[in-house]
């Protein structure tokens, strides 16, 4: 097996649906290699072993030895026997974003305040190639399901947050996002016909919002808005959910909407003020 760079690094480095780059000259091949080993790590694999690792992105079990053995002596990385893991100072990384990008001061007091008025969980998300991040998240829920919390990633096409951000896409943009694309049931009322997945995100964008309802995880039905630079580019979106049990999609849109886009309309009124954090969102 070669020594490549895994398509999820170089996704990483390029703006959602669009082509990826080319490797500027200076590319740091072992960084990147770097960085790929600490992304495979998730809830499905907190450890792994030397040759799962190397399996998992791509590179042969010599190339992963010493990226893990690099990754090891920074801290980053333990050992347990024979088997990986992350270790708590991967969370120094995200955390400097965290504060860095103020998300803190700029969007939880919004969600809070979602929260206090309709109870549930609510969250902000943005694009990255294929998935959409979860960059702010508040809730009250205690149920058993996937896990909204910062940081999380997810196949945006199985999102209210996700669709919302495909909609808003230019058409060009979504033909690069459709081609190839192969979606992977999550639940059994996922969406997996990329023709019917289209069709849906126009619908998003003609209506200016999107439900989901089972399509990540049994349980989550969402309704969620775009947040728009002051350009008119979607940068960001902005989600409420509650337990399928409790309430549907005609619910939230009856009494949840129009306070979802005023909602977001503070938060884009707000990052007028964060110049950076519009950058580091929007870009």
């Amino acid at each position: 097996m070669s020594d490549r760079t895994p398509e999820t690094v170089q996704a990483s480095t390029a703006k959602p649906g669009t082509p990826k780059p080319a490797r500027p000259d200076e590319f740091v091949e072992a960084l990147a290699k770097g960085l790929s080993i600490l992304e495979s790590f998730d809830a499905a694999n907190p450890e792994m072993t030397l040759s799962e690792i190397a399996r998992k992105v791509g590179y042969s079990p010599a190339a992963a030895r010493r990226s893990l053995i690099t990754l090891t002596a920074l801290g980053y990385v333990g050992q347990t026997n024979k088997r990986f893991h992350l270790r708590p100072k991967i969370m120094t990384l995200s955390s400097g974003f965290y504060y860095s990008a103020q998300i803190d001061e700029v969007l939880q007091p919004h969600l809070r305040e979602l929260v206090a008025k309709f109870g549930d969980a609510s969250s902000v998300g943005t694009l990255e190639q294929r998935d959409v991040i979860y960059i702010a998240h508040n809730s009250v829920q205690r149920a058993r399901r996937a896990a909204a919390v910062v940081g999380a990633r997810y196949p945006a096409c199985a999102t209210s947050l996700g669709r919302v951000l495909l909609a808003g896409l230019s058409d060009a943009e979504l033909d690069i996002y459709f081609d190839g694309l192969v979606i992977e049931p999550l639940t059994s009322k996922t969406l997996v016909d990329p023709v019917q997945l289209r069709e849906e995100i126009e619908q998003v964008r003609k209506n200016g919002y999107s439900t989901t309802v089972d399509q990540l995880d049994y349980g989550i039905t969402a309704l969620a808005v775009p947040i728009r630079a002051l350009d008119g580019r979607t940068i960001a979106a902005l989600n409420t959910s509650g337990y399928s049990g409790m309430v549907d999609a005609d619910f939230l849109i009856a009494n949840r909407l129009p306070e979802l886009r005023a909602t977001a309309s503070r938060i884009a009124n707000a990052l007028t003020r964060y110049p950076m954090l519009v950058s580091i969102i929007g870009s």
